[in-house]
């Protein structure tokens, strides 16, 4: 084990934000990829907002993601307690070391920590080297006696030994006070990292709650993959060296380094996202898509056997999501479903779609042993009846009646796994809805 030690310390407000995840699993990434340890901290002094309910959302949205931490709440560790609201007596006592030291005095009320007036020098692992000097003395405690976040900050990252800090650019401009904390406090300060914001995907500035697509929570309801969005994540202000897009958890460890961070805000892009969860969904074996969509397709009426292992070998090769998984299958297995208005009307277009039908029910009715040859043969054999070499003006009619879509499963191995039965009766359901 190395002697990394990283940490992210949040404040549970009742959403997990896109941004405060990111940090989180650079942090996670880093300890991980070192062999080091990461630690959960909470940030939980505004009693109001700070709720356990608010914290169970942000630990569940973490386990969600799969950021295990080594030390933190419900999984304690040497340096605890964890949480800030617990910690009063280790601020106190750092406190009197800078009044020993004659670093903290009162005044108004307050506690103001003296400067030293000298240029602070962050080598900062992401910004390079960045030079600031704090101007005047600033406040450590309030007048009615709490700490404030800065003298907090330094207080926990020196004594729970943090090693390296990696957190939002919008911090950098706090760093110069935490340095003169820490050598206030006779402490070496830890390496800095401070990586690029999210932005909006449309119009400037940095992604707020309100925008779309910015809490995790969205994501854990809309059934997206947690790798594939710790996969997005990951590109949001890093890049692998060949650029890769699509990448497992492990291959993202095994490559993460500080050197890959951009010094650039890093703009969010909802397609980017939805493109990486559809590739990680296509791409699991095909147990584990069945097993996921069992969960989402649970107001189907889908019996054990072959048959919804069939229709998912299907399904996955072209799924987009979860999400819309119930709609691009559910024709399987009811026949109470929706025929897309839209399409009819597009497929009216280019003949008598009733006309088609009758067509195909008389051609299929002669197919014996219902496989992928037989079916393509008497599509084959209308085709030809009609002066056509192959049976594509018969298709969007076909799809539009059997699945009440325009696209979906390629169509002759999706009629052979239907079965006879349900494709004609879902044939004859479509030409009676034409009268």
């Amino acid at each position: 084990m190395s002697n990394v030690r990283v940490r992210f310390a949040p404040s549970p407000t009742g959403f997990f934000h896109i941004g405060s995840a990111r940090t989180a699993l650079f942090n996670w990434l880093y300890a991980r990829k070192t062999g080091g340890q990461f630690v959960l901290r909470i940030e939980d002094t505004d009693k109001e907002r700070n709720t356990d309910e608010a914290l169970q959302v942000l630990l569940e949205g973490m386990r969600w993601l799969g950021l295990d931490w080594d030390e933190g709440p419900e999984v304690g560790g040497d340096y605890g307690p964890y949480f800030q609201s617990q910690r009063n007596e280790i601020y106190d006592k750092h406190l009197e070391i800078l009044r020993d030291k004659g670093l903290a005095y009162d005044k108004e009320g307050a506690v103001f920590f003296k400067i030293s007036e000298e240029p602070q020098i962050i080598e900062d692992q992401v910004r390079g080297r960045v030079e600031r000097t704090e101007e005047k003395d600033f406040v450590i405690y309030r007048s009615d006696g709490s700490p404030v976040f800065h003298f907090v900050n330094v207080v926990d990252d020196l004594t729970m030994g943090i090693t390296h800090v990696i957190r939002g650019e919008d911090h950098l401009s706090n760093t110069s006070k935490h340095m003169e904390l820490f050598k206030g406090l006779g402490a070496e300060p830890p390496v800095f990292a401070h990586i690029p914001l999210i932005l909006k995907q449309e119009g400037q500035g940095k992604m707020s709650k309100r925008d779309k697509g910015a809490l995790i929570g969205e994501y854990q309801e809309r059934k997206f993959l947690p790798n594939a969005v710790v996969n997005y994540l990951s590109l949001l202000g890093w890049n692998p060296k060949d650029d890769q897009e699509v990448m497992s958890v492990d291959s993202i460890i095994e490559q993460f380094d500080f050197k890959g961070i951009q010094k650039g805000g890093a703009r969010f892009d909802e397609k980017k996202m939805a493109f990486v969860n559809t590739e990680h969904l296509r791409a699991l074996v095909p147990q584990a898509f069945q097993g996921l969509a069992r969960e989402v397709l649970a107001d189907l009426d889908i019996k054990e056997g072959d048959y919804f292992a069939e229709v998912m070998q299907l399904a996955q090769p072209k799924a987009s999501s979860l999400e819309t998984l119930n709609s691009y299958v559910d024709y399987f297995f009811k026949d109470d479903f929706v025929r897309q208005q839209s399409v009819l009307e597009k497929i009216s277009k280019k003949g008598d779609p009733k006309e088609k039908i009758e067509q195909v029910l008389a051609a299929i009715n002669s197919v014996e042993g219902w496989t992928v040859v037989e079916i393509e043969n008497a599509l084959l054999r209308l085709a030809r009846q009609h002066g056509q070499e192959k049976p594509f003006a018969w298709f969007p009619t076909i799809r539009w009646s059997v699945s009440g879509l325009a696209g979906g499963p390629d169509m002759i191995p999706m009629l052979q796994v239907m079965g006879r039965e349900r494709v004609i009766r879902h044939l004859e359901k479509a030409k009676k809805l034409l009268n």
